[in-house]
């Protein structure tokens, strides 16, 4: 792996070898890890039924996965800086092996959902870990294959956990979901134990409690807002909707100003300044859209297969496996791409195909026939896939080392955020499509093409965006803001 991925001299004294055992660990690791993120969709009915719990509730099981990672995230920045690359991965996993047993023996359904927020936690830790470490290792040449194979991590492995959940749930309850993840986990603590060494640098960077207060308050805020916009009105809270956005985006713009403030200290939380690099605002702006299309679908495509075509569970998952093995199949090979013509050649047809899968979606019908429906979602992955590694790598690439943390902190975060937008978005469209109808599966198809034609325009804006981004020029080089 050491040769495949061109490592850079460590700053340790361990050889190439070491290092790509480690990015091979981190990568095995981190898509355990990412699998299980969106692996509850479908196990929520048998979870309601064994707790008594309502739907509402049940969907906190997702709900608060998504605010922890948004809370969690931007402070991996400053953990990736101040402790070694071996501690924050056996924090990660220890997390996250300590969450999954939680969830497989929880006798309450408050357990499961702490467990969950434990899960979360250690998943938050190991993306950035993951992103950081290849910046650090693998020379710039050649970090479009290795971005590849990352992208297998955040975008397939989101793509199949409900199909994995599904094929599990068919045959086996739905504990089995964390019991067949967790020997796994256990093995990559015991292999990270055996292989893995310090082969990323550290400094001293300091905590600053208002940056994380500010952080957290904002994130969370943002995300719960955006996720409860797609909940029915009964399950929104005492809160509301917009009483948590605008507290997110106060928190937020008070967070940029204390980081500016910061910008000359070793406590700066998030670099903001990353945003001074033309490549990483552009990467940025179509990592958000891209990211609003891939979930909103993911979590569109499953409940048009089921309310308007009338397919179980299970057979929607499967539906979405090809696209999900494809996503998987072209990540390295684009990534390759990558290396060789940059990214404009890949993202502009990339997000091209985006828009015009997200329109071809819109047309779906209570009579489309599956296999066309399949198609479509091929269609849509072939373009996400020319689209995430090249823009990954490009955002990051575009800053300069010691900002590497701090840029894929923002990135991950904004993945997240944006993911929450699109589900938020989809959902709520699809509703008042369908609830303007008669409720049957005419009506729940109305909804389906609104979400996505809605959907099919603003991913038009990522072709603009694509017109204009360029192969990062010696980040190694460049000054910090």
């Amino acid at each position: 792996m050491a040769n495949t991925l061109n490592i850079k001299p460590s700053p340790s004294t361990d050889p190439p070898r070491r290092a790509g055992l480690a990015l091979g660990l981190l990568l095995v690791s981190a898509f355990v890890v990412v699998l299980n993120e969106t692996a509850m969709g479908v196990a929520i009915p048998p979870i309601m039924a064994d707790f008594g719990v309502t739907a509402s509730a049940a969907q906190w099981l997702t709900t608060a996965f998504m605010l922890t990672m948004a809370v969690v995230i931007p402070v991996t920045g400053l953990l990736l800086q101040r402790y070694t690359l071996r501690r924050n991965f056996f924090t990660a996993m220890g997390l996250f092996a300590l969450g999954t047993t939680l969830a497989a023996i929880a006798p309450i359904f408050e357990l499961l959902l702490v467990a969950r927020i434990v899960q979360a936690t250690g998943t938050a830790i190991m993306l950035p870990l993951l992103f950081t470490t290849v910046m650090n290792l693998v020379e710039p040449d050649k970090r479009g294959r290795s971005m590849g194979l990352v992208a297998v991590v955040t975008a397939v492995a989101p793509a199949i956990g409900p199909t994995v959940s599904g094929v599990i749930l068919s045959g086996l309850g739905w504990r089995w979901i964390f019991l067949i993840v967790l020997p796994i986990a256990l093995i990559a603590i015991a292999a990270g134990a055996r292989w893995l060494r310090n082969v990323t640098p550290t400094s001293h960077a300091r905590f600053d409690i208002l940056s994380v207060a500010l952080s957290a308050l904002g994130f969370a805020g943002l995300i719960y807002g955006l996720v409860s916009i797609g909940e029915p009105r009964g399950a929104k809270g005492s809160f509301g909707i917009w009483l948590p956005l605008a507290v997110g985006v106060a928190a937020l713009a008070a967070l940029i100003v204390r980081q500016l403030a910061l910008r000359h200290t070793d406590r700066m939380l998030l670099d903001v300044r990353v945003f001074a690099h033309r490549a990483f605002t552009l990467s940025t702006v179509a990592i958000v859209v891209v990211s609003m299309a891939l979930f909103g679908s993911l979590i569109l495509l499953p409940l048009y297969i089921q309310q308007v075509l009338g397919e179980p569970a299970h057979v929607a998952g499967l539906m979405l496996l090809p696209g999900g093995i494809l996503s998987g199949l072209l990540a390295p090979f684009v990534g390759a791409l990558y290396d060789k013509v940059g990214p404009r050649v890949l993202i502009l047809p990339g997000s091209i195909v985006v828009a015009l899968a997200m329109f071809a979606l819109s047309t779906l019908g209570g009579e489309t026939p599956v296999g066309l429906v399949i198609a479509m979602h091929l269609f849509l992955s072939v373009g996400t896939s020319l689209m995430v590694t090249p823009l990954m790598t490009t955002a990051l690439g575009s800053v300069t080392p010691v900002q590497y943390p701090h840029g894929s902190a923002i990135v991950n975060t904004l993945q997240q955020v944006s993911g929450a937008a699109g589900i938020a978005l989809f959902v709520t469209l699809f509703s008042l499509g369908a609830t303007s109808g008669t409720g049957t599966p005419a009506a729940s198809a109305g909804g389906v093409q609104l979400a996505f034609l809605i959907g099919a325009l603003i991913s038009c804006a990522a072709i603009p965006v694509a017109v204009f981004l360029r192969r990062p020029t010696q980040p190694e080089s460049a000054e910090s803001s």
